[in-house]
């Protein structure tokens, strides 16, 4: 069996693609074999790989490529999270199919149609330039038909309180792209954008309680990979600065799936990331995301339907991809830049 690895700028580690069709179908034999491929990662120095994509060509005629994700957890082998997605592996997985000849080379101006088996999302992945080891893509998230923005909210509410250890902490809970917990300034003990990113063990461990306590309220696992939890924090004219977690530190940017969540919250009226972007004066579903690795530009495209506010896609774009090579387990270790190792940051 032979991977690929690639990564995605912005990204807390590589990529791990595996050609679907080589694995079971059922859950728990495709766990036994994703355990056994860990295994052989971790013996060749590849640990710090937590994303694992595994991809073939779609039989859906509107569709290129079916793509389900793994979130591989840090304690242990055995332990994975397949709730979710991940936007910067879809880009890893575009690049791999292309490289490996499951897809035709991607080139200026190609599209790749990307069905997500984990959640349904549709997503077309645009590459703007190319060579032989990168690319720079343009990400959409295509909501068809287009949906109500209030239909994203976890709780039917736009702003939900939690219990957090005998405090009351209000939070908004979001899913577009990925499942979001989305803190603000105060509930986060923040002031502004500049203590945000300077937060430490203490916020990390905040942050953490909070998402336990979202978790707990949806009946999810609190020791899973979701949901997501980030800050948002108004950053002068038209910008908000973010700042999330993941698994299993802080995020070095914030999650292409994250931007998309909170491009479409944006849009949904008295949520924490309403209110941040209109504090911030950002044009309707337009934002600039600053975070402590890079900025990253959002548009959420929404339409009135039916008297309500309807959410058609939500793009990302000037994102970076670079492919890195087979996975051969003997030398894997040559697919670890120092770059890769940094991306993990764990609180202070």
């Amino acid at each position: 069996m032979i991977g690929h690895i690639a990564y995605a700028s912005g990204s807390p580690c590589p990529t791990l693609v595996l050609d679907a069709r080589q694995f079971p179908r059922e859950r728990e034999p495709l766990l036994e074999a994703l355990t056994e491929v860990r295994r052989r990662l971790v013996r060749a120095g590849g640990a710090h790989i937590l994303k694992i994509a595994l991809i073939e060509p779609s039989p859906h005629p509107l569709f290129d490529l079916d793509y389900r994700f793994i979130q591989a957890l840090p304690d242990g082998p055995a332990r994975f999270d397949l709730r979710g997605s991940c936007g910067h592996s879809v880009l890893c997985s575009v690049m791999a199919a292309g490289r490996s000849g499951m897809l035709p080379r991607q080139g200026p101006g190609d599209r790749v149609r990307v069905h997500v088996l984990n959640n349904g999302d549709h997503l077309v992945c645009e590459t703007e330039e190319a060579d032989r080891e990168t690319a720079r893509c343009t990400m959409y998230f295509l909501h068809t038909p287009p949906v109500p923005v209030t239909g994203l909210l976890l709780r039917d509410e736009p702003r939900t309180t939690l219990d957090v250890d005998d405090e009351k902490v209000t939070v908004s809970m979001v899913s577009s792209g990925n499942p979001y917990v989305f803190v603000g300034a105060r509930e986060a003990g923040v002031s502004d954008a500049a203590e945000l990113f300077a937060g430490g063990a203490g916020l990390f461990d905040r942050l953490g309680r909070i998402r336990s306590a979202a978790a707990r309220l949806l009946d999810w696992s609190p020791d899973g990979a979701f949901p997501k939890i980030a800050v948002v924090v108004p950053d002068g004219a038209g910008r908000i600065a973010a700042r999330a977690v993941t698994v299993p530190g802080w995020h070095p940017t914030l999650a292409l799936t994250g931007a998309v969540c909170l491009g479409a919250a944006s849009c949904i009226p008295e949520t924490v990331p309403w209110l941040a972007a209109r504090e911030a004066g950002c044009p309707g579903g337009q934002v600039d995301i600053r975070t402590a690795g890079g900025s990253t530009a959002v548009t959420a495209t929404t339409r009135i339907g039916d008297g309500r506010t309807e959410l058609a896609w939500v793009a990302v774009g000037n994102k970076t991809v670079r492919y890195h090579g087979p996975f051969f387990p003997e030398s894997l270790t040559r697919f670890r830049p120092r770059e890769f190792g940094e991306c993990l940051s764990l609180p202070a």
